[in-house]
Formats: structure tokens, C-alpha cells, sequence
């Protein structure tokens, strides 16, 4: 069985077949994006949503190729850690590792606090901290039950949503005092970037796979197929959502909305839709905690393996051999960040983190001898990752670049101090 660097590691148990894989990662990405994000993404975008979630979707094919190569060649748990620490030298394994855990983190109360806004908005920090302890109980009973709970969930999910894509484009709502079909001073080419940057966050699901590496059987035919499934299920969904929404309200009411699928329902044709599709939120939102909480944790997991964080934290325990130590860090971890932030301000700064992460990973698939297609990718990935990074909201790029500076220092100077 592969294990990571040293012999007297534990091994986690190979476990996830294509189904579960796919599961886990259509859960990831079918979480809170799909129910918030089209609302900042349209107030930057305005009518341009469309090219913008295009955008989003081929920078992720970009990156998922890219990580697909390195995840057959490095098929164990910690993602671009473990790839940037094996082509790139610690120091950058530990920065990707960095920004993998913050964004993702951020990720989680995004998540979270999505069910708190669609089950109680009076009192959403509340029920999103409950959330995740329920989250939590669930991961230290072993991978097994979250990826049945992720799959049950998505296809539910998927089906909910295409229904309302379907009434919505069929018998088109009418509103009363409609804000402007375009927001005021969205559009054009930093607009577009902008929405994408926002946009992504709602696709970069797919990458669990690659973290869950070292628990999928035969990772080099799974992770590939599971990859490309989870992004072309999405994309296509995406689309119809976004088409569905600009062709009957407008970018304007979009952007106005804080859960625009679920308002657009309730003055729908068929109106109870408006609470299906709040259900389908929470269930959608949970599926895809389940499925972050398990990448974070297995990247502090390969981090702590070489004692980039406290070795205390590799510990593997209990029937199902999981690494509780490090699910419960991660779960205290995001719950504070539940207290301190907004659920608009998180996933810019989740977004800024996530792609300077695939700037790195991208970067570690340039050093692979795969030939110069896979070069170009790489290359393509690398330089599309870090220009919609920078041109995210300023607020999202400083508090995204202190976090990361931080990382680096701590990264760098472990790295010397350890040679």
C-alpha cells in the first residue's frame, strides 16, 4: 500500500471507488456556489455572467488537468502539498499546504453559514456552528458514511436544481420595481475577471479527489474519470442556471438577491419550489462540508506527517484509522472564522487563497516530463490562476496576501532552519 515519506507512517485505508470519488467531488462543488455565489458574481459581471462562468470553468478544466497528472503520479493524501514538495522543493509544498487550509477553512464556514442563512438568517452563525460539530461527529466515524451521505445528497441536489432550471426558462417569472437588467458599474474585462474570481470558488470542488488520494483504489484510472465527470456535470449545470436566470430576471435582480435561486423560485410558476430549493441548499451546503472538512483535514494530515505542523496531528486513530486530531483542529478552526466573518467576504478571500494553490500546483505539473501539451497547460494554468487572483477585490487580495506571507515566512524559515 503507498504511504507518504517514511516508512513509519500509517497508511490510510483505499476505500473510494469512481462512485464514491465522484460523490465526494460533485458534493464539494454543488455546495454554497451554486446557491450565493451567482449573486457577487453578477453585480461584477452584469450581462457578462455568462463569459464569466465560462471563464471559471476552463481555468478549472486547466487546473483539474494538472492535478490529475500529478495526482496519478503522487496518488497519496495532501494534494499540491504533497506535488510542490516533491517537484518544487518544501518551501513551496508548505506554502501550497498553507493556502490549501486557509482558503479551505474559509471554505467551510462558507459552507456552514450558507445553512445557517437558508434555515434560520436570525440566527445563521448559530446554527452553521452546530453544523459543523455535526459535521465533525460524522468524519471521526471514518470516510465511509460521509461519502454515502455526499452521494445521496448531490443527486438530490442535481435533481431540485435542473427542475427549477426548466420552470424558470418554460414559465418565466414577472416582478414588480425589477432593479436594472445590469448592475451599476459591472461589465467589462476586470468586471468579467472579477465574477470569475467568484465563480470559482463554486468549482474548485473537483480537488478532492486529489486531496482523498491516498484513499482511492486504483487512483490512477479513478482520479482521472472523476475529475472529468464532477467538471463537466457542473459546467453544464452552471450554464443553464446562469442562462436561466439572466434570460428571465436580469443580472440587476441577480445581483440585488442574497439566495437568488431560492427568490427566483418563490415568484416562479411553481412557487413552492422556493422551499424545495432551500432544503436542497442545506443539503447541498452539507454535502459539501462533508466533503471539505475530509480534504483539509488530510492535507494537515500530509503536513504534519513532516512535521511542517505538530506531528501530534498525523495521528491516526480509532476502528475506521482516521485522523481525528487534525478533524477537530480543522473544525475549531472554522468555527472561529464562523464568528469573525461575512458570508460574501469569506469567499473572496477562500477564492484568492484557492488559486494562488493552483498557481503552485500548476507550477509542479510544468516539472513533469509529460512533453509540451502538458507544459502549455501548465502553463496556461499557472498564469490564468494568479492574474484572476490579483484581480479580485482588494479587500479579499490583502487579507489573502498577509495570510500567505505568513505561511511563506513560517514555511521558509523552518525550511532553513531544518537543512
Amino acid at each position: 500500500m503507498t504511504t507518504s515519506r517514511g516508512a513509519g507512517h500509517q497508511a490510510l485505508s483505499r476505500r473510494l471507488g469512481l462512485t464514491d470519488a465522484v460523490g465526494i467531488g460533485l458534493a464539494s462543488m454543488l455546495g454554497a456556489g451554486v446557491f450565493v455565489v451567482f449573486a457577487p458574481a453578477a453585480a461584477r459581471a452584469g450581462s457578462l455572467l455568462l463569459l464569466a462562468v465560462v471563464l471559471a470553468g476552463a481555468l478549472a478544466v486547466v487546473n483539474a488537468t494538472s492535478t490529475a497528472r500529478l495526482a496519478i503520479r503522487y496518488p497519496r493524501a495532501g494534494g499540491a502539498y504533497v506535488y510542490g514538495r516533491e517537484r518544487l522543493g518544501m518551501p513551496w509544498g508548505h506554502l501550497a499546504g498553507w493556502a490549501f487550509i486557509s482558503g479551505k477553512i474559509a471554505s467551510c464556514a462558507a459552507m456552514a453559514l450558507t445553512i445557517g442563512v437558508h434555515l434560520l438568517p436570525g440566527w445563521s452563525k448559530a446554527v452553521a456552528i452546530l453544523v459543523v460539530l455535526v459535521v465533525l461527529a460524522l468524519n471521526l466515524q471514518g470516510i465511509e458514511r460521509p461519502a454515502r451521505v455526499a452521494r445521496a445528497i448531490t443527486l438530490a441536489v442535481l435533481v431540485v436544481v435542473l427542475t427549477f432550471v426548466v420552470v424558470l426558462l418554460m414559465s418565466p417569472p414577472v416582478t414588480a420595481d425589477a432593479p436594472p437588467p445590469t448592475p451599476p458599474g459591472s461589465g467589462g474585462w476586470w468586471g468579467v475577471a472579477q465574477a470569475a474570481g467568484f465563480m470559482f470558488f463554486a468549482f474548485a470542488g473537483y480537488a478532492r479527489v486529489a486531496t482523498l488520494g491516498e484513499e482511492v483504489v486504483e487512483p490512477r484510472r479513478t482520479i482521472p474519470r472523476a475529475v472529468t465527470i464532477c467538471l463537466g456535470v457542473v459546467l453544464g449545470l452552471y450554464v443553464l442556471i446562469t442562462v436561466a436566470l439572466g434570460r428571465t430576471l436580469g443580472a440587476g435582480w441577480v445581483a440585488a438577491r442574497e439566495a437568488p435561486l431560492a427568490e427566483a423560485a418563490e415568484i416562479s410558476a411553481w412557487p413552492w419550489l422556493g422551499p424545495m430549493l432551500r432544503i436542497a441548499a442545506v443539503l447541498a451546503a452539507g454535502g459539501a462540508l462533508l466533503a471539505l472538512t475530509l480534504g483539509v483535514s488530510r492535507t494537515v494530515l500530509a503536513m504534519a506527517r513532516d512535521r511542517r505542523l505538530p506531528p501530534v496531528l498525523a495521528r491516526l486513530e480509532g476502528p475506521h484509522r482516521v485522523p481525528r486530531r487534525a478533524e477537530i483542529v480543522v473544525a475549531g478552526f472554522v468555527i472561529v472564522m464562523i464568528v469573525l466573518v461575512d458570508l460574501r467576504g469569506v469567499i473572496g478571500f477562500s477564492s484568492f487563497c484557492v488559486l494562488v494553490y493552483y498557481a503552485i500546483a500548476n507550477a509542479s505539473a510544468w516539472t513533469l516530463d509529460d512533453g509540451w501539451l502538458g507544459r502549455a497547460v501548465a502553463a496556461v494554468g499557472f498564469i490564468g490562476c494568479l492574474l484572476v487572483a490579483v484581480l479580485l477585490p482588494w479587500e479579499s487580495v490583502l487579507a489573502g496576501a498577509v495570510v500567505l506571507a505568513i505561511g511563506a515566512f513560517i514555511g521558509w524559515v523552518r525550511h532553513t532552519t531544518r537543512e
